[in-house]
């Protein structure tokens, strides 16, 4: 893997459209392009990393002269990949983001943010971490460069413990693959404490179909075809078949009393 330092004018991104899966204003992502290489994510198609340097002297500039809203932290990129060991850009803007007194929800697949317990008990913060099966073989061939689903897990319960708000996703779903098992998903993520189960389905846009179906084909061949006609002409599911999921999910979140929904109301997360 390759690191590159980069500057830039502006880091803070604006959500125009309502963001109704995360609740958000605003994103950031401290870091451009994901040493993880998950194979359903476009962001394993190039082996460099681009560490925004000065992301914290950005961010602070722009913090101080907007009105508060939710900032998410790792829209897009893993703010707690690898490089954050060494660098701390998300740790620098977490500080930031404590100083201005503004609200953030972290997306994240990395134990590495117990290292920031103490300052995020001291930031009005919601965080996610997510998975794509209990099986271990599957996120072998998925995300072989995570850790476990099992330890994934025990972070929540952590976060949990130490009084964060934290939650668990299913991101993305992988249709057919996971189907068998979403029912022990949230009971599990119900038995380590998440407070919140929030989902977004597998999309395959340019070349990362491609890419994702040479891995069924090697891995699933018999499902190759089922897959092919998913996705065929299209990036993500039918809505029929999106209702479907939603319906099964929402049934299982009740029946687990977990929230399926979060959302954020004079910057204070809510569970709904």
């Amino acid at each position: 893997m390759e690191y590159r330092t980069i500057s830039q004018d502006s880091i803070l991104k604006i959500i125009t459209k309502k963001d109704k899966l995360f609740g958000g204003d605003f994103c950031i992502d401290t870091y451009q392009n994901c040493e993880y290489g998950c194979k359903y994510c476009d962001s394993s198609i190039d082996k460099v990393i681009y560490v925004k340097l000065d992301a914290d002297k950005i961010l602070e500039k722009k913090l101080r002269n907007i009105k508060k809203g939710v900032i998410i932290v790792g829209s897009v990129n893993d703010p707690y990949q690898k490089s954050e060991e060494k660098y701390e850009i998300t740790k620098k803007v977490l500080k930031i983001i404590k100083k201005y007194e503004f609200s953030c929800h972290i997306l994240t697949k990395s134990n590495l943010i117990l290292r920031d317990i103490d300052l995020l008990k001291d930031i009005d913060c919601l965080v996610t971490i997510s998975l794509i099966s209990l099986n271990e073989t599957i996120t072998q061939i998925f995300e072989k460069n995570v850790m476990s689903t099992k330890y994934r897990l025990k972070t929540v319960e952590k976060l949990v413990n130490n009084g964060i708000k934290t939650g668990v996703a299913l991101i993305p779903l992988i249709p057919i693959i996971i189907d068998t098992e979403l029912d022990k998903i949230v009971k599990i993520s119900e038995k380590y404490k998440a407070q919140h189960f929030l989902h977004k389905f597998l999309e395959l846009k340019g070349d990362q179909k491609e890419i994702f179906l040479k891995i069924i084909s090697t891995n699933y061949p018999s499902l190759l075809s089922k897959f092919k006609e998913l996705y065929k002409d299209r990036y993500q599911l039918e809505w029929t078949i999106v209702d479907k999921y939603n319906l099964k999910i929402s049934n299982l979140c009740k029946r687990y009393n977990i929230s399926e929904k979060i959302y954020f109301q004079d910057n204070q997360y809510y569970p709904k």
